[in-house]
């Protein structure tokens, strides 16, 4: 796993109320007390020290800005990082400090289905849900390459931004279809033949869920993302497999039941056979015992009900 790179900012913060005060307030009395009381309003002394005042407002008015719970400001003086910001409330900062906004709340990303190849080799669809959240703001603003850094910000009235694909997005979205090609790779769809001991995807155990987040952390940790959970939501035999699949689970699942039948015919046979001898209803050659045997198994494992035909003849013709 990849150390966390940030750290706390360390600089100086104005409570955004006592700053609003002395903008708004304090430097506008001082331009009127200016023009009021210089004698030559129109003088050098007056014009100069107004313009500069003038131009303080208008900078300090851009240094203000609201900060929400889960969310996180990455300083950044003159492209030096400085420190990142977790606290809330209303603040000011140095108008001059780039300060980049990071949502730092749980986000929750439907991975579509994709085609990959089980451990045996069949082609399957699979698909998860992936829930993640940002853990290490430096990596994630300063690691990842993107056109524009305000896609991976917050606007400035909390909602979050409009772009469908940001860079962020698209980095987690194309290194969770790689992690799950890999987990995918190790389990079979199914259990084969007998064997109950095997882990296979469509057990769903939570060893498969394990690994898959194992494997999602180390890839987006390079970003300073944290993966919660993930879990697969979607599995399916690819389409041009899927009809001859489902006829093999249709056949073990008919030899499975014959299993089950001629089991208990075999039972119900041999309690009939045991209670004719114990109360000696009828006693039965080896011949004619094997005709009864046949009989029964004929009526209790056909599908059909079983036309029974009448002997009139006697039992020792």
């Amino acid at each position: 796993m990849s150390t966390n790179k940030e750290f706390p900012y360390a600089g100086r913060l104005y409570n955004g109320f006592v700053m609003l005060f002395v903008n708004l307030v304090v430097i506008p009395l001082i331009i009127a007390a200016l023009f009021i009381f210089m004698p030559d309003a129109a003088s050098a002394a007056v014009i100069v020290p107004v313009v500069v005042l003038g131009l303080v407002f208008i900078i300090m008015m851009c240094g203000f800005f609201i900060q929400q719970p889960n969310q996180a400001r990455v300083m950044i003086f003159f492209g030096k990082y400085r420190g990142s910001f977790t606290g809330t409330g209303y603040w000011w900062v140095n108008p001059f400090m780039s300060v980049k906004k990071i949502s730092l709340r749980i986000r929750n990303m439907d991975v579509a289905p994709i085609k990959v190849n089980d451990k045996v080799g069949n082609p399957v669809m699979i698909g998860m849900v992936l829930v993640w959240k940002v853990k290490d703001t430096y990596r994630c603003v300063f690691d990842i390459d993107s056109q524009s850094q305000d896609i991976l910000s917050v606007g400035d009235d909390g909602k979050q931004s409009t772009a469908h694909f940001d860079a962020l997005e698209s980095f987690v979205r194309i290194q969770s279809d790689a992690a799950l090609r890999e987990v995918t790779g190790h389990f079979a769809y199914d259990s084969e033949g007998n064997s109950t001991d095997e882990i296979t995807l469509r057990g769903g155990s939570d060893e498969i869920v394990s690994m898959l987040e194992h494997k999602l952390n180390e890839r987006l940790s390079m970003a300073g993302i944290e993966v919660v959970e993930a879990r697969l939501n979607y599995l399916a035999y690819a389409p041009e497999i899927a009809a001859v699949m489902l006829r093999r689970q249709q056949a073990s699942a008919i030899i499975s039941a014959r299993e089950k039948i001629v089991e208990g015919a075999v039972s119900m046979v041999k309690m009939a056979l045991d209670q004719l001898r114990e109360e000696g209803v009828v006693e039965l050659d080896e011949e004619r015992k094997a005709a009864m045997v046949s009989n029964l198994l004929v009526v209790l494992c056909a599908d059909e009900p079983a036309q029974p035909v009448v002997n009139a003849g006697t039992l020792y013709n």
